[in-house]
């Protein structure tokens, strides 16, 4: 029996989301419940105003609240570091660093030939144009080291490389505190490849 249509209406639209389980959603759902009328309204309207009043930047390809993000009309970023990302909430996580003050580059995905994803299907063209200028004196390729990042990032590598652009990639391997006996072999790997002189 349902104690409520209501309930198990809003339970089923948090379990289509990622990495929420029906338990967790449920959770979440009760917690709503919980809550005051007005937080729960504020709540709405704030999930309403980000799709109503949130786009794509037209120079990078993350979020916005307008035509171009605010890292893209900050005069203060580094136009000739370009970071290249797998999609918006990637640079999120970089800019959370505090430390980059470059530009971005968003592909919306990643090449992935299994999944019927292909190079067109990615925003590698526009990345192509940026790097053909002057303008763009490094590329830091930031995408997640997998088996369909390694391949998009060795594709966007082979394009740009006949440009005076310089192509880097992010380190990988052992986090920092992490345990030795506890890593990986493909960690342990990637370590020992991205080792630095001291």
């Amino acid at each position: 029996m349902k104690s409520s249509a209501y309930l198990e209406t809003l339970i089923k639209k948090f379990s289509k989301l990622p990495g929420i389980g029906p338990k967790s959603a449920s959770r979440i759902a009760f917690h709503i419940l919980g809550m005051q009328r007005e937080d729960v309204e504020g709540l709405a309207r704030a999930m309403v105003e980000l799709k109503r009043n949130t786009f794509t930047c037209a120079v990078c390809g993350g979020i916005s609240d307008g035509e171009v993000c605010s890292i893209c009309q900050d005069p203060a970023r580094d136009r000739g570091l370009l970071c290249v990302v797998e999609d918006a909430k990637d640079v999120l996580t970089i800019e959370g660093t505090g430390e980059y003050r470059g530009v971005y580059h968003v592909i919306n995905g990643l090449i992935s030939p299994l999944d019927g994803i292909g190079p067109d299907d990615l925003n590698i063209g526009t990345l192509v144009e940026k790097c053909r200028g002057d303008s763009i004196r490094e590329v830091i390729l930031a995408l997640n080291p997998s088996v369909e990042g390694d391949a998009t990032s060795l594709f966007i590598a082979r394009l740009i490389n006949p440009f005076s652009v310089t192509v880097t990639r992010i380190a990988h391997g052992l986090p920092v505190g992490a345990d030795l006996e506890f890593a990986d072999t493909a960690t342990i790997i990637k370590s020992l490849e991205g080792r630095v002189k001291i």
